[in-house]
C-alpha cells in the first residue's frame, strides 16, 4: 500500500468513492426526516441534539475515509474488501438513526464502530508499506481503535450523561488527525480532496431538494396547494440553488498544499454541511405549515429555513475570507446574513431568504465586474502615458 502521490495528474474519484458516497445519502436523508419531524412537533432541543450527534458520525466517517483514500487508494483486492466493512458499519448505522434520534445509541454505535475499525485496519497496513509515514500512520491507528473503546463504553452511561460523553469522544476523535500528522504528513492529493468535498455537498444539497420534493408531492396529494405553499417552495429553490453556485463560485484546490490550512479548512465544512442538510429539513418544516400540519408556528417554521441557511453562508464566507480581495468579498455576506436572520418575523422566510441570497449572487458579481472595469480603465491610463 504505497503512498499515492499529491502530484498525480487527472486525480479525480474513483467509483468505489462514488458507492461509499451513496451509502451515505442514505444516513444523511435519514438524518434531515427526523430533523423535520422534530421541529415540525416543536421538539426543537431534542432534534437538534439528536441531529447534531448523528451528522457528526456521518460526516467523521466520511472525512476520515475520504482523506486516507486520497493518501492510500490502492484499489487492490485487500483495500476493496476493507471498504465494503466500511460500506455495511455506514448502513448499520444508518439503520439506527432513528433510534439515535430517542436516546437508543446501540446499533448506531456498533455500525460506527464498524466503520471506523475497517480504518484502523487500513492504517495498520499502510504503517506496513510506507515506512517513511509509518510513525503517523500507526498514530492513527492508534488514536481511532482507542477512542472507539470510549464509544462502546458510552453505551454503559446513564442518559443524563451521554451528551457530555460525546462531547468528550468527539474531541478526542477531531484530535487524532491533528496529532498523528504532526508525526509525518500523509499524501493527500489537493485537487483530489476538493473534488470530493464539492460531491459531498452536492449530496447535503441534494437532500434539500429532495426534502421539499416529498412535502410537495404531499401537498399536491392532499390538495392543499396555494399561493403560500407556490412561495415557500420558490423560495427554497432559490435557496438552494444559490447555495450551490456560491460554494462552487471559487476553487479551493490552493488551501489544500499548506497543512494547517487543510485542517482548518476541513473541519470547518462540518457546520456548512449540517446546514445546508437542514435547510431541507426546514424547508419541509416550513411546507408542513402551510398546509397545517406543523405545531411549531410561522416564526418557528420560518427560523428553521433561515437560521440553517444563515450559517451555511457565514460558514462558507469564513472558507472564503483568505481569498477576499475586495471590501464586497469582506462584507456583503454578513450583511445578508443579519437580513436573512430577520425573515422569520415576516411570515414569509423561505421567500425571502432566497430573495436576500439571490440579491447577494447578484450584488457580489455587479461588484466584480465593476473592479474588472475599473482595472482595465487603470491599464489604458498607464499605458496611454
Amino acid at each position: 500500500m504505497a503512498a499515492r502521490s499529491p502530484d498525480e495528474q487527472h486525480r479525480a474519484a474513483t467509483p468505489l468513492e462514488l458507492l461509499f458516497d451513496l451509502v451515505f445519502v442514505v444516513a444523511v436523508a435519514r438524518a434531515s426526516s427526523q430533523l423535520h419531524h422534530g421541529i415540525a412537533d416543536a421538539h426543537v432541543a431534542d432534534a437538534l441534539l439528536g441531529y447534531s450527534m448523528v451528522f457528526f458520525g456521518i460526516w467523521w466517517a466520511w472525512m476520515n475515509f475520504t482523506w486516507f483514500a486520497s493518501a492510500y487508494d490502492t484499489d487492490d483486492v485487500a483495500y476493496r474488501l476493507a471498504v465494503f466493512v466500511q460500506l455495511v458499519g455506514a448502513l448499520i448505522f444508518a439503520a439506527g438513526v432513528t433510534r439515535l434520534f430517542v436516546g437508543d445509541l446501540l446499533i448506531g454505535v456498533i455500525g460506527y464502530v464498524v466503520m471506523r475499525l475497517a480504518l484502523v485496519g487500513q492504517w495498520v497496513r499502510a504503517a506496513r508499506s510506507d515506512p517513511e509515514r509509518r510513525p503517523a500512520c500507526l498514530r492513527f491507528a492508534l488514536g481511532v481503535g482507542t477512542v472507539q473503546l470510549g464509544w462502546v463504553a458510552l453505551l454503559a452511561l446513564p442518559q443524563s450523561m451521554v451528551t457530555t460523553g460525546f462531547l468528550i469522544l468527539a474531541i478526542l476523535e477531531l484530535a487524532v488527525p491533528i496529532w498523528a500528522e504532526r508525526a509525518a504528513h500523509t499524501t493527500w492529493h489537493p485537487e483530489h480532496i476538493s473534488e470530493r468535498y464539492g460531491l459531498f455537498t452536492i449530496i447535503v444539497l441534494g437532500e434539500s431538494i429532495l426534502a421539499g420534493s416529498l412535502a410537495i408531492e404531499s401537498a399536491a396529494e392532499a390538495g392543499l396547494l396555494s399561493t403560500d405553499l407556490v412561495s415557500t417552495v420558490a423560495g427554497g429553490l432559490m435557496i438552494v440553488l444559490v447555495m450551490w453556485w456560491l460554494y462552487f463560485e471559487r476553487p479551493f484546490e490552493w488551501r489544500l498544499r499548506s497543512f494547517s490550512l487543510a485542517f482548518i479548512w476541513g473541519y470547518g465544512h462540518l457546520p456548512i454541511w449540517a446546514a445546508a442538510a437542514a435547510v431541507g429539513a426546514g424547508l419541509s418544516v416550513a411546507i408542513d405549515e402551510v398546509t397545517g400540519e406543523a405545531t411549531i408556528g410561522v416564526v418557528g417554521a420560518g427560523a428553521a429555513v433561515a437560521i440553517p441557511a444563515a450559517i451555511y453562508l457565514f460558514g462558507l464566507w469564513a472558507l472564503h475570507l483568505p481569498m477576499a480581495n475586495s471590501p464586497a468579498d469582506r462584507f456583503l455576506a454578513p450583511v445578508a446574513v443579519v437580513l436573512i436572520l430577520l425573515t422569520p418575523w415576516t411570515g414569509e422566510a423561505p421567500l425571502l431568504t432566497g430573495l436576500a441570497l439571490v440579491g447577494l449572487l447578484v450584488a457580489k458579481h455587479l461588484f466584480a465586474r465593476r473592479a474588472v472595469s475599473a482595472e482595465g480603465w487603470i491599464s489604458r491610463s498607464e499605458s496611454s502615458r
